[in-house]
């Protein structure tokens, strides 16, 4: 990486060489045979982003799902299931896999997940042999359709007070399934209204009058195709985007299903009405079963990672060939993209995504290894749920700001259905409430923070943060946190003693670094001081808590962009020397000092940034952007998005046009 101070000469750089198809096996990574796969079938149902516009609902339905299946056969949805059951045995290719179908239309990638994701996935981590066996081989293939019945209409993210109940019935050994009122009903549930054969209902368990809290039974929907008894269905209708997947509502009438039907692996029932469980605490083992299921926050924040690839990769083509006023009466006039404000649109956007991407890299893999085995234990877990749920929340949240700015970015162009914006911006806007809203999950990161993942972490609600952080808890980490001690840390790491924000290199890996946890632990610290600020003057928890949400919130978007910094510069410096290291660590510097001229408020008030120093910054970030400029196309065509994903010929054309020379390149 690059380690010149911010008045490195022009006259010393030399623009990088990129081999496209080395830096595309570069972010490919050890699933580049799974990737190819999917971008495969892509192509091969490529007349699907057609067929959104022209098919009515119904018939679009039933394209979607055929797709799905038509994939299934190839092997690419059942990578992440047993080998013993027809899958790949491999967590961390399905979650590639799926990132990569991303690329294409999004009602067959929400199907997918629907369907191997969070029905399959419940059934693989939530049941047993009994379920494996019964239910496995016909939903790898697709034969078996389901759906995952959690979110309720009145409920929504508070998932512990669900309304729909599940009565053991010991004279008959069943299960009693019924839905309480309105507010109870199972909502904008995913393969539901047309083609689900079986759910996985989310129910608070009663076993002779007590509550045993949320569990998961197998309940059938349909049978030979017909609602099944005392189920009613009712479709959610037209939605703003993904009108491919089939969401609808379910009531449940005192559905009674077999003793068996429960997904048994943390909990069961035996014939005669004894509960039991290998995990006495209701709270810990209510967080452990949804921990299981991180999977699926891992997909969708690498799928929405992935949209924004192409929402960048139309806009930044488009930038390098269309032509927009004359810099003088006698010139051309000007590509897009040779144009500053351009620049500053777009490439600080592209090195963001290479950021969230080598980010989603480092989470995946750690959900590899604690799905496998290789990384077991509470804290692995703990660990993997709360970057999940950050991730999650950012690379969805930059898909949604990115397919906006680029849509503005094509102009009147951007605006017409035949390119992918549309269809982009209708898809991809839900990804920041599913599986999470991204504010509750940030939440869970802040929550981690607080508690130090401590062994109470799943026991903890928000009154439980603030209890224990109020106690014992909130000493250590004021202590831990103190401006002096970080100061004392983070002085070791940079140049220029007590002066080391105003004498370190600007592209300065570690500079750049102890600035962003810089930000981060005096954001904790501060949040740890508010609440037992709050508790000392006798509020009630919940006040307290709500007063600082917005803190809180700032807390775990900075703690999640340290990550991800740590990850690109961890990337950069395993790399070979080359062209493609070079052209990364130009993205990995312009991803860290936008970031931090993004917050440049924050650190002038806290004393980290002189008013010189942020002009400095902004000038630096100006001039990766230069630098950057000619190496835009490639990088984008490093992400390997097949071109009839972009579907927006007149936006993509054909060669770029050449970018004009940048002072730094001219004087090579």
């Amino acid at each position: 990486m690059v380690t010149d101070n911010a008045s490195t000469s022009a006259s010393r750089y030399v623009q990088p060489d990129i081999d496209v198809r080395r830096l595309s096996a570069v972010l490919d990574g050890p699933y580049a045979a799974v990737r190819d796969l999917v971008r495969a079938n892509l192509t091969s149902y490529a007349s699907v982003l057609d067929e959104a516009d022209e098919l009515g609902t119904d018939a679009f339905r039933e394209r979607v799902r055929e797709i799905a299946v038509g994939m299934a056969a190839t092997g690419q949805t059942g990578l992440g299931f047993p080998e013993a059951y027809g899958g790949g045995g491999d967590v961390g290719a399905s979650i590639a896999a799926f990132e990569t179908l991303a690329f294409g239309d999004l009602s067959v990638l929400v199907k997918v997940g629907v369907q191997f994701g969070l029905f399959g996935g419940a059934i693989l981590h939530l049941g047993t042999e009994r379920h494996h066996e019964a239910y496995l081989p016909g939903l790898i293939t697709g034969e078996l359709m389901g759906c995952f019945a959690m979110t309720e209409t009145g409920h929504g993210s508070n998932v512990q007070a669900l309304g729909t109940v599940a009565r053991y019935d010991a004279a008959r050994q069943e299960f009693v399934i019924t839905t309480h009122g309105d507010q109870a009903r199972k909502d904008y549930i995913g393969n539901a209204a047309r083609h689900a054969e079986l759910a996985v209902v989310f129910a608070g368990l009663e076993v002779d009058g007590r509550s045993e809290g949320v569990h998961a039974f197998v309940v059938p929907l349909r049978v030979a195709g017909e609602v099944a008894p005392h189920v009613r269905i009712e479709d959610d209708g037209r939605k703003m985007g993904l009108n491919g997947v089939d969401n609808g509502r379910i009531w449940f009438d005192g559905v009674r299903v077999p003793r068996e039907a429960l997904l048994n692996r943390f909990a069961d029932v035996s014939p005669d009405g004894v509960y039991e469980s290998s995990i006495a605490n209701p709270d810990r083992r209510f967080f452990t079963m949804l921990g299981t299921l991180v999977q699926g926050r891992v997909s969708v924040g690498g799928a929405g990672i992935n949209v924004a690839k192409v929402a960048l990769a139309v806009a930044t083509k488009y930038a390098a060939r269309r032509r927009q006023f004359a810099a003088s009466p006698d010139a051309e006039e000007q590509v897009l993209l040779d144009y500053g404000l351009h620049q500053r649109r777009l490439l600080p956007l592209i090195a963001r995504t290479y950021a969230l991407h080598f980010a989603q890299d480092v989470v995946r893999s750690h959900l590899h290894e604690v799905f496998s085995g290789a990384e077991d234990g509470a804290p692995a877990r703990r660990r993997l749920e709360s970057r999940a749920a950050g991730l999650k929340a950012l690379g969805t949240w930059h898909a949604t700001r990115v397919v906006q700015e680029c849509r503005e970015a094509c102009g009147g162009a951007g605006y017409l259905a035949v390119n992918r914006f549309a269809a982009l911006k209708s898809d991809s806007d839900v990804f920041t409430t599913f599986e999470g809203d991204n504010h509750v999950l940030l939440q869970l990161v802040a929550k981690g923070l607080l508690t130090d993942h401590a062994s109470e972490f799943e026991d903890l609600d928000q009154l439980g943060v603030v209890r224990y952080v109020t106690g014992l808890a909130v000493e250590t980490v004021i202590e831990r946190t103190s401006a002096h001690k970080l100061l004392e840390r983070v002085r070791d790491l940079l140049p220029g003693g007590d002066e080391w924000d105003r004498e370190a290199g600007l592209l300065d890996p570690e500079y750049q670094l102890a600035m962003l946890r810089f930000r981060e632990e005096h954001m904790l610290a501060g949040v740890a001081r508010r609440i037992k600020r709050g508790t000392d003057q006798k509020r009630a928890p919940g006040a307290v808590f709500s007063q600082v949400q917005d803190h809180v919130i700032a807390l775990a978007r900075a703690h999640v962009e340290r990550l991800v910094a740590e990850a690109f510069v961890d990337k950069v410096r395993a790399m070979p020397e080359g062209g493609e290291r070079e052209a990364l660590a130009l993205l990995c510097d312009l991803f860290a000092l936008s970031t931090i001229e993004a917050d440049r408020a924050w650190f002038m008030e806290h004393g980290r940034l002189t008013v010189q120093r942020s002009k400095a910054i902004t000038r630096e970030v100006n001039d990766l952007c230069r630098k950057v400029r000619p190496l835009a196309v490639d990088l984008v065509d490093a992400w390997g998005i097949p071109p009839e994903m972009l579907r927006a010929p007149e936006l993509v054309g054909g060669d770029p046009e050449p970018p004009a020379p940048s002072p730094a390149a001219s004087a090579r």
